[in-house]
């Protein structure tokens, strides 16, 4: 193979009002190269993949793969045929390997005609063997049902319209995935995967042959994938080789580099504006080259990076020592059972991160502890001093014709968050909406903005028990970081469903694991001390992702 896989030169993007997202990036990709690219929200990450997917051809520059390589992209919505099932979706990925068994069985059964020509059946039975063997096809249903169970795949006979957008996605990546294309360009591809699927796909990929380029929020993905980082930041494209967390160390010293040289060009602007101030306007020709220098330094094409560096949470009431205690709890819908006998107390001052499969009834906790949903038996007691505030992972109930301000204060200055007041500007600045940005309509938002707005909205309560349902979802890495800080300082309690294995090391002092059969866990510690745990007590098999399955009402 050629020594690069895919090459860019020079190229830019630009888009309304006349803004360059990507800007003069030149790059050239090694085959079996695991590139996981970094930027903030609306840096065009996105932009880019589509660019090397050959779907945005309107760009500056010249992006091109090497001939005859066969490329597969993962957006963040992927297009399905809604009226195929599962199966279908899935085996038009293995289409050339079904075609060729199909006639391989032909062959075999036309040696049986006597005035058959042995010699051509017998080359096409060698060529059809030799595609069915280079794709594994003797092992193709075990393929299938492998992929399926570790990326928990809805029922094969399930058609496509009645799916969700997370099993949708979760189908497309099989499809993809089992295609085997000689370059992987996946765009968030651990959204709505469960942390131990997630962890598959991250072994997937670091054992794939081709090149993987990968937009993800997930450091230990990145950490454990990647052997470079392609960092975007204000238009530019910056690679660097090595994991997240090597990329990490020099982009702290880059960022201290950055920050002393605008510290010494602030500096000389101050200097020369003193002059400029104090000049007597006699001394003509040095006035004008002073000024000139003036101009030049003031003008030079400098963009301060707009990341998130913190996140405010409000806080609420002085929390009690009751908190939350759940006493033989039972929840069924249909005949379908999703929590059996479940009993847990949460202390003050825990942050309980909560995990399982999409669809276990995760959410259907949280509509119950406040008041939205009754379970069947069982009993959820709140402590006297505990104010529930929520945060749902559907951000479409916003109004996209507002703007930021209008969506969080609906026209009041001032905020009455519990017992406190705040600006409103100024509390929806600690979101990292400044100036005008606040003007900004809700509709123009990236994901992550989106989820940032969600959060300011929503934590206007003033509770001091959080109930966050994905709140990670589409946030860049620094908003991360900033959420993760918050959440920790945050003096009450906090129950968060996320998938994010870095995220739930980081802040949970509890672990909440639903598992097969309405069983769930409850465990004292973070994500990586409960997998260790879970396999030392039940061995390996236990960690590893597998369909779920439902206990059934008893008839």
């Amino acid at each position: 193979m050629a020594q690069f896989i895919y090459t860019m030169n020079r190229v830019g993007k630009v888009v309304p009002p006349k803004r360059h997202i990507l800007k003069n990036i030149s790059l050239s990709f090694f085959p079996g190269a695991k590139i996981g690219v970094l930027g903030l929200n609306g840096a065009g990450k996105s932009t880019l993949l589509r660019i090397m997917a050959g779907l945005d051809t309107e760009i500056e520059g010249e992006a091109r793969p090497q001939p005859g390589i066969k490329i597969g992209y993962l957006p963040q919505e992927p297009k399905l045929e809604p009226e195929q099932t599962v199966r279908e979706a899935v085996e038009e990925a293995v289409g050339e390997v079904k075609r060729a068994m199909a006639r391989l069985d032909e062959v075999y059964a036309a040696y049986a005609d006597p005035d058959a020509d042995f010699d051509k059946l017998a080359r096409e039975q060698g060529e059809l063997e030799a595609i069915i063997q280079a794709q594994g096809g003797h092992n193709l249903e075990n393929q299938l049902e492998r992929a399926a169970d570790a990326l928990r795949l809805p029922a094969w006979d399930a058609q496509i319209k009645h799916l969700s957008g997370g099993e949708r996605r979760r189908v497309a990546l099989c499809r993809l995935l089992l295609e085997k294309p000689d370059m992987l360009l996946l765009d968030e591809p651990t959204n709505h995967l469960d942390a131990e699927s997630v962890a598959w796909l991250e072994r997937f990929l670091h054992d794939y042959e081709g090149t993987v380029v990968a937009i993800t929020h997930d450091r230990y993905f990145l950490d454990n994938v990647a052997g470079w980082i392609l960092e975007l930041d204000r238009g530019e494209g910056i690679p660097w080789e090595g994991n997240y967390s090597s990329w990490l160390e020099q982009k702290d010293a880059r960022l201290a580099q950055e920050a002393s040289a605008e510290a010494a060009r602030r500096k000389s602007i101050e200097k020369e504006l003193e002059w400029v101030r104090q000049n007597p306007k006699g001394r003509q020709a040095k006035s004008k080259a002073r000024m000139a220098r003036f101009e030049e330094l003031n003008t030079n094409d400098y963009q301060k990076r707009n990341e998130t560096n913190e996140l405010f949470i409000p806080p609420g009431p002085r929390l009690g020592d009751k908190v939350v205690e759940v006493a033989n709890l039972r929840k069924s819908y249909g005949d379908r059972v999703l929590i059996d006998d479940l009993s847990f107390a949460i202390p003050k001052g825990a942050i309980v991160g909560i995990i399982g499969p999409n669809g276990a009834g995760k959410s259907t906790l949280f509509r119950m502890m406040s008041g939205q949903e009754q379970p069947d038996s069982g009993s959820i007691t709140l402590g006297d001093t505990v104010v529930l505030a929520s945060v749902d992972q559907f951000r479409d109930s916003m109004d996209d014709k507002k703007t930021v301000f209008e969506e969080v204060a609906d026209g009041q200055d001032i905020l009455r968050i519990g017992s406190y007041e705040f600006p409103s500007r100024a509390y929806i600045g600690r979101f990292n909406f400044k100036g005008a940005d606040q003007q900004k309509r809700v509709g123009e938002l990236s994901g992550g903005e989106r989820g940032r707005l969600h959060l300011a909205k929503l934590l206007q309560t003033g509770g001091n028990v959080l109930l966050l349902d994905e709140p990670t979802n589409d946030l860049d890495i620094e908003t991360l970081r900033a959420l993760e800080n918050a959440l920790l300082e945050f003096p009450g309690c906090a129950m968060v469903i996320s998938h994010d294995r870095w995220f739930l090391d980081r802040i949970a002092t509890h672990i909440l694991d639903y598992q097969d059969e309405g069983k769930i866990e409850f465990f004292e510690g973070n994500f990586t001390e409960y997998e260790e745990w879970k396999k030392k007590t039940y061995g390996a098999e236990a960690i590893q992702p597998h369909r779920a399955k439902y206990k059934r009402i008893a008839k």
